[in-house]
């Protein structure tokens, strides 16, 4: 395997006496949650994850800046970089190499001493570890102090001793790993899900250069930020409209470093991005809320002294795109995961610094100052027009917690983990639905045209907009400040409209609501879109069904054109419900795509692009991918 070049004199202080060994690897693949959060997709990734933060923590320690990600086409995965490698000299205590101790025992590395690493993403240093045992298969290559050396592991368990190989003028670690059936039902590896966390962290290093290949599929994405975190924010607001500069201080306090870049545009969006040692903590946790009370009380200094008027926390958020990275030498996360940063102490130091640098700021830039709080004012405003909407929309009794709307043929089963809710194109797919449906534990809710565009509406808008409010009560769970996941009345939410033009249009709004203002049911796995046929061939008595022009086309080989008779369905309405039912809404024979979000990034620049009032950046991506439509019927 190639190695990436970078020497560094300070190396010779990370040897294997550095590494401490806090527990045995025992338990992990009885658990594998318990380490990696699921056995599912995220925790498959997550894996990836964990090797990355290694590299990355050499990175932090100042000697890597280089790292190549490989997706293999036998179904492994390749992660090395050009760091120090790990020591692979033999550990005096245990009478194993470092490499070995590393890969074989729980919470085993150099990151506890606090003197190989200041900081680490790894924390836990039980990643690599957990990785190995929950592969059928781990090939490490170390090229230290001028040789390369290698060793195999076949679900957790060492094959042979580190061996020495040859030498090498190279350094840096390089880790393959097999992820094991016996634990992940899928094995598969999403490029783009990977992509989005290396270019995070590549923005989030600036200088650090981090590639990703997908031998699968030939392609391959480079990232390198100069610019850091004010980069991120320029990604994050490219096809948006920016009202002004990029806001960027970083301040050191008692070892902890507290770097923010914060600006604001004119959508009606938040876009916050949390991290801690380059870990995403997409639950938050006291650094953000350190953040948001400190910019919600600095605003509302000025909003009061000018205007009189108080500002809630989302009103100072509404068009805020952020990014929040603290390095923390001691981080302690919820869970291996590490999702949510708990230490007590980084609230009040987040805090202080984003009211001290943030205040000064807003001296120094009068024009700017009124800027922001002029967007505040109207979010105001009119999040108190929203609140008058809801109040008048729950008395006329479309948002009332006890009543269901009218247009809402409900199912039996009253568990929500049972019970599906299909959101129909049109009153005549809607009876169709209706009467072909399994009552007991399908709902149907039809739909009367094109919904509100939420990506250019203010909440007050939203709730003024009949087809939206009904949607809203019939899922259950509200919006905005009102929201709650668990009063959600179904965990399958199926949209299905016609396989037309306007049928696509009508779906792409509603994925732009459910993204804007029900994230969370995206997350949870609650969305889906329904795949109706577009073909219905017959012959003789013998019917078939196709969803796509290339299986109609193949079968027409086999077949023979004599005696066929097809029919290309333009909307749902042509189906009667006994057909509705057998090719688009009986569990045993359906397809529905589940929508899942494996960029947020991308997802909130697409919706940006598609959805809102700028018309180039809209023009550009037709241009791109006019060619990529199939199946279009105008």
């Amino acid at each position: 395997m190639i190695m990436l070049k970078m020497t560094d004199e300070k190396s010779n202080s990370y040897t294997s006496g550095s590494i401490q060994v806090l527990a045995g690897l025992s338990a992990v693949r009885k658990r594998p949650s318990m380490y990696i959060g699921s056995t599912g997709i995220r925790g498959l990734h997550h894996l990836v994850y964990e090797v990355v933060d290694n590299s990355i923590d050499e990175a932090l320690a100042g000697f890597c800046n280089k790292i190549v990600a490989i997706i293999h086409k036998d179904g492994s995965i390749t992660v090395k970089d050009n760091g120090r490698g790990i020591p692979t000299e033999i550990h005096e205590k245990y009478q194993v190499s470092g490499v070995e101790l590393v890969l074989t025992k729980l919470h085993a590395g150099g990151k506890f001493d606090k003197k190989s690493y200041k900081v680490s993403g790894g924390l836990h240093g039980v990643g690599v570890s957990v990785v190995n045992a929950l592969s059928k298969k781990l090939i490490i290559e170390v090229v230290r102090g001028g040789k390369l050396y290698r060793q195999e592991f076949e679900r957790g368990k060492p094959l042979y001793p580190l061996k020495e190989l040859s030498e090498s003028k190279e350094n840096g670690t390089s880790i393959r790993f097999y992820p094991d059936e016996e634990i992940f039902e899928i094995r598969e590896f999403s490029f783009e899900t990977l992509s989005a966390r290396l270019r995070e962290i590549a923005f989030l290093n600036k200088g650090v250069h981090i590639e990703i290949s997908d031998e699968r599929t030939d392609k391959k994405h480079d990232f390198k930020y100069d610019g850091g975190i004010i980069s991120f924010v320029k990604f994050l607001n490219k096809n948006k409209n920016p009202l002004h500069e990029v806001i960027y201080f970083e301040k050191e306090r008692n070892d902890t470093v507290v770097e923010i870049a914060l600006q604001y545009n004119d959508s009606y969006q938040e876009n916050i991005f949390s991290f801690v040692n380059n870990i995403n903590t997409t639950e938050g946790g006291t650094h953000l809320s350190g953040f948001k009370t400190a910019l919600t009380r600095t605003i509302n200094n000025y909003a009061q002294k000018r205007d009189k008027v108080r500002l809630s926390s989302e009103d100072a958020r509404e068009g805020l795109t952020v990014v929040i990275s603290l390095k923390v030498p001691e981080p302690q996360f919820e869970g291996q995961t590490k999702t949510r940063l708990g230490n007590s102490n980084i609230k009040g130091l987040v805090d202080s610094i984003v009211s001290a640098n943030l205040g000064d700021y807003f001296e120094e830039h009068p024009p700017i100052l009124k800027a922001v709080v002029d967007k505040c004012i109207n979010a105001a405003k009119a999040r108190d027009a929203a609140r008058k909407a809801r109040e008048l929309t729950r008395r006329k009794g479309a948002l009332n917690h006890h009543s269901l709307p009218g247009k809402l043929a409900d199912c039996q089963e009253k568990d929500p983990s049972r019970c599906e809710l299909y959101f129909v194109e049109g009153d005549s797919a809607g009876g169709s639905a209706k009467s072909g449906r399994d009552r007991s534990f399908q709902a149907i809710l039809p739909l009367r045209g094109k919904i509100l565009n939420v990506e250019k509406a203010r909440l007050n808008r939203i709730f003024e907009n009949e087809e939206i409010t009904t949607m809203i009560a019939a899922i259950g769970c509200g919006i905005g400040d009102e929201f709650d996941i668990s009063k959600a009345r179904y965990h399958k939410i199926i949209i299905m409209t016609d396989a037309d033009v306007d049928g696509a249009h009508i779906r792409t709004l509603l994925l732009t609501f459910f993204f804007r203002h029900m994230r969370s049911l995206i997350d949870a796995g609650y969305l889906y879109i329904a795949q109706p046929p577009l073909f219905r061939l017959k012959k003789g008595s013998h019917i078939e069904y196709f969803y796509d022009e290339a299986s109609l086309e193949q079968r027409i080989t086999e077949m023979g054109k004599d005696g066929l008779n097809i029919q290309r369905y333009k909307g749902l309405g042509e189906m009667n419900p006994k057909q509705l039912w057998e090719t688009t809404m009986d569990p045993g024979k359906r397809s529905i795509l589940q929508v899942i979000m494996e960029d947020a990034v991308e997802a909130d620049k697409i919706f940006t692009i598609l959805m809102g009032d700028e018309v180039m950046p809209r023009k550009k991506f037709i241009q791109a991918h006019a060619h990529e439509v199939v199946n279009l019927d105008i």
